[in-house]
């Protein structure tokens, strides 16, 4: 009997360890999530910004006249879509 007793005891102790071990781990992952989350979102932040700047790069090269015909008639066509886009917008706005 007080060998029965010994093996659930030590059986007892190996759950609550494994348990303790099992809580370390789900704190361990949701702080990954968390590092996880906040990187994507700085590098949406800065996939966002090298957009700007190469939108900036293009308005520079439209203002010194330095770019080829082909990459202006891109950037007029996308400055349309942008009028579109923003009318539509406006459209919906409004009703």
């Amino acid at each position: 009997m007080e060998q029965l007793e010994l093996q659930v005891r030590r059986i007892y102790d190996k759950l609550q360890q494994v348990l303790r071990q099992r809580d370390a781990l789900l704190k361990d992952n949701n702080k990954l999530k968390d590092e996880l989350q906040q990187l994507r979102h700085s590098e949406n932040d800065r996939v966002g910004q090298v957009e700007q700047l190469k939108q900036q790069v293009e308005i520079l090269k439209v203002k010194k006249g330095e770019m080829p015909l082909e990459e202006k008639a891109l950037l007029e066509k996308r400055l349309s879509q942008y009028i579109r886009e923003i009318d539509r917008c406006i459209a919906l706005l409004a009703e």
